[in-house]
């Protein structure tokens, strides 16, 4: 799934997109017993991270951010450590069995079944059961839905929704009703189709127990309601499950969070750390601690704190006065890279599997007509964005001409071969922008973070551009943008996606109507089809290239929007903590080797 980023979806949105050929390992970090509780170092680590922490679910569409996906790695829940699996540092599946495990039972019809470790226990120190599983696999196949969405507008217009997500259901929407044992403390699926990102579909997401505290229903009131093997039928709508309805609401807004929670339930997990205090907004902090119930190896560190701190320049100060000891700034240019070797602070250039892009709002009354959104793609100075931005970090950057691929994968060339973005939006084409208006002076607002210095300079290349061809340009930019998108009330978004590093869930999310993703109201009925074909194949990457360029392609086409440039990324540490490796691209960014970080001398 891609990730927002305010930084940044899988570019993680959605799951990583266009990252294939993925190895399969065993993980060296996990047990099948108890390990050493409690028996870490008794120090703590302080990482800054750009974004607050806003929830600990990153599932939602409201909440899909990087820094509330990170909270949930490094705690356990909805991927996170301790839940089936993990990425390598080149992006590989890695098999996560301290709690769990999986496999491939049968190819045809795929079948995969799931297994909970003898004696797992959440942080509350709660069994791990076949009922977490089946809530799990209940959220994210959308089965108990019968809801019908409206293919235009992407709103519902009869039945119900039960769990909103960031992603999509894609794939596991086509699994019958599982076959449990609970005596074996085993969930089987069967899928009526090939879905080609399975091994991505970890089912251990939220404890059943504390998620019906949340929701204000007993755990034996959840139990009835997923015993139920009826599917939802869109045809032939039911009268909501009040049950169902409690538990979606608490999986939307149920672990938002604006200060500590004072309830217990909200932070229950299954990996290494749990949140243990919180302090919101620049400035704040979030304390995880070791959780005395993690059945893995032991950390380095009893405590990791992030703290929020949104400016690049005040993170490498932080981070020079010994105030953090790592960093991983979201946002770099230049004088971040020359300030850390002033410094001689250990840093670790890379690129990131993210992308800034602008998006043209579809449900917009100005960019419904199609000349208009033509005519403003022509106005946007990428070139120009990118030399103030990028070119003085990396002097061989160009210009991203793909939707679907960053420059720094394989498939990038032939993408770019085919889609006609570099022919058609080369270059800023002021005349031709003017010729498409015929005279109008379209208003349009444009929505992106102020708080972070690289949009404000986009924004503000984009606007004096754009006002040469005739638009009237205004300052939609807000802090809280990431609650804005999708809401309405702009036209234009400038954000970024940030790959998972590993399958293709960010493809329904963002192209399909109706995405979890799809902020701009995008819909074209042969993207669709096409998607819908990336998600039943297995082991033919070519096959899911094609079909992923064919979508490029088709996004040029309607003038979606135009992607801006591959994101740069680095991390930099004073030195005090070790094992921290080469700089990873993917969602979990710095911390996706935490468990592999050691004390220095």
């Amino acid at each position: 799934m891609f990730n927002k980023q305010t930084r940044a979806r899988g570019l993680m949105a959605v799951a990583a997109v266009g990252v294939a050929g993925l190895a399969l390992s065993a993980c060296t970090t996990s047990g099948d017993t108890p390990g050493a509780s409690g028996s870490g170092g008794g120090e703590s680590v302080t990482v800054a991270v750009t974004n607050a922490l806003t929830s600990l679910n990153s599932a939602t569409p409201d909440t899909n951010l990087n820094t509330n996906g990170m909270a949930e790695y490094i705690s356990g829940s909805n991927g996170g450590l301790g839940t089936f699996y993990q990425l390598g540092s080149d992006y590989s599946i890695v098999h996560d069995e301290t709690n769990v495990s999986y496999e491939l039972v049968s190819d045809d019809p795929l079948t995969v079944q799931y297994s909970i470790n003898d004696g797992a226990v959440w942080s509350d120190g709660e069994p791990i059961t076949t009922t977490d599983l089946l809530l799990t696999w209940a959220i994210t196949s959308g089965y108990y839905d019968d809801v019908t969405i409206d293919p235009e507008s992407g709103e519902p217009t009869s039945g119900t929704q039960y769990f909103q997500l960031a992603g999509s259901t894609a794939g596991l929407d086509t699994t019958s009703y599982p076959e449990i044992d609970e005596d074996a403390g085993t969930m089987t699926i069967t899928y009526s189709e090939p879905y080609v990102d399975w091994e991505l579909a970890g089912m251990l997401s939220k404890p059943a127990h504390a998620m019906a505290e949340i929701a204000g229903v007993s755990l034996e009131d959840v139990q009835t309601a997923l015993a139920n093997e009826t599917r939802g039928d869109p045809a032939n709508p039911a009268e909501p499950d009040a049950t169902l309805l409690a538990l979606g609401e608490a999986w939307l807004t149920g672990y938002n969070i604006t200060e500590m929670p004072t309830d217990e339930n909200v932070v229950v997990g299954a990996g290494p750390y749990i949140l243990s205090d919180f302090t919101a907004d620049d400035g704040g902090s979030a304390v995880f601690s070791l959780n005395e119930n993690w059945a893995g190896d032991a950390p380095a560190f009893d405590t990791v704190i992030m703290s929020f701190i949104g400016d690049t320049t005040a993170q490498v100060s932080a981070l020079r006065n010994g105030e953090v000891d790592l960093i991983a700034p979201t946002s770099i240019t230049a004088d971040t890279t020359q300030a850390l070797d002033e410094a001689g602070l250990e840093v670790d250039l890379g690129d990131a599997l993210s992308y800034d892009h602008v998006d043209l709002s579809f449900d917009s009354p100005v960019f419904s007509n199609r000349d208009y959104r033509e005519a403003f793609l022509l106005t946007i100075p990428r070139q120009q964005i990118l030399d103030s931005i990028i070119t003085p970090i990396n002097p061989e950057a160009e210009v991203l001409n793909s939707q679907l691929f960053v420059s720094s994968q394989p498939q990038y060339a032939d993408a770019v071969a085919a889609n006609g973005y570099a022919e058609n939006y080369g270059d800023v084409d002021i005349a031709r922008a003017q010729e498409l208006l015929a005279g109008a002076t379209p208003e349009i607002t444009i929505l992106y973070n102020t708080a972070n210095p690289n949009r404000v300079d986009t924004f503000q290349l984009i606007q004096q551009s754009a006002q040469q061809a005739g638009f009237i340009v205004n300052d939609g930019g807000s802090p809280d943008w990431s609650s804005l998108l999708g809401g309405g009330g702009y036209d234009v978004s400038i954000f970024g996606w940030i790959s998972a590093g590993a399958g293709y869930a960010g493809l329904p999310q963002i192209w399909q109507t109706g995405g979890g993703g799809n902020y701009n109201a995008y819909s074209n009925p042969e993207v669709d089809s096409l998607v819908d074909q990336t998600q039943v194949i297995i082991d033919d990457t070519e096959a899911i290239d094609e079909l992923q360029i064919q979508i490029d392609t088709l996004t040029q086409s309607d003038a979606y929007g135009l992607p801006l440039f591959q994101t740069p990324g680095l991390t930099a540490g004073n030195g005090r903590v070790g094992g921290v490796g080469d700089f990873f691209g993917g969602q979990t960014g710095i911390f996706y080797n935490v468990l592999d970080w050691t004390l220095e001398d």
